[in-house]
């Protein structure tokens, strides 16, 4: 069945061939929305699955992500078109004053693999910033990821900033970050946390239902 070969080219991270499959799945009339749930969704849940049992890292993991995004691109006008609800959206941030941006890169494409609809602020990322697109993009959650202990601050001064622009009860507020901890998350009034990214897509979906 081309559904199970478009997840194991997932799984395998090969993007060539999950976009030449997704292709040629339209093609065949396949529904997109059983493309996207039964051949990409379920290859990175597998993935995680893989991560969580130390078979994969988070270099597998990043090329299972863009294998699958390829695949996304592809589908994308096509589940538009047929108004395929997403399962919710994410703005993504690494907080002021830090650059890095792997761990959230991944986050947001496991995100992506998920179903979810993400709007990705890069890094650097004011309180302002994030304050603009709660508003521009009216989102479920807002992810912040901070790197350094010496940002990790600037979680908490953003999460003042939605309460003072009166914000803050329209979303949930996810943080991770390798410095950050639960008992962080919880001192600052976020409403999640998660300690990878493969962890972060189940808290996205536990708080949406919460």
């Amino acid at each position: 069945m081309i559904i199970d070969d478009i997840k194991q080219a997932v799984i395998e991270g090969d993007a060539t061939e999950v976009k030449k499959l997704v292709a040629l799945a339209l093609e065949q009339q396949v529904p997109a929305e059983e493309i996207l749930k039964n051949g990409m969704i379920s290859g990175m849940g597998e993935v995680g699955r893989l991560f969580e049992e130390g078979e994969y890292f988070v270099p597998e993991m990043l090329i299972a992500a863009r294998a699958m995004q390829g695949g996304l691109g592809i589908l994308r006008p096509v589940l538009v078109e047929q108004d395929v609800k997403s399962a919710g959206k994410v703005v993504l941030g690494t907080v002021k004053g830090d650059l890095h941006d792997i761990g959230k890169n991944l986050v947001g494409m496991m995100l992506e693999g998920a179903g979810f609809q993400i709007v990705d602020l890069g890094t650097d990322v004011s309180p302002e910033k994030f304050i603009e697109a709660i508003r521009e993009h009216q989102p479920d959650i807002v992810g912040m990821s901070a790197l350094l202990t010496t940002t990790m601050p600037n979680m908490d001064k953003t999460i003042k900033a939605f309460n003072e622009a009166g914000v803050r009860q329209s979303v949930k507020v996810m943080v991770g970050g390798a410095p950050v901890t639960k008992k962080y998350a919880g001192e600052i009034g976020a409403d999640g946390f998660a300690p990878d990214a493969n962890q972060a897509t189940a808290e996205a979906k536990k708080l949406l239902v919460g």
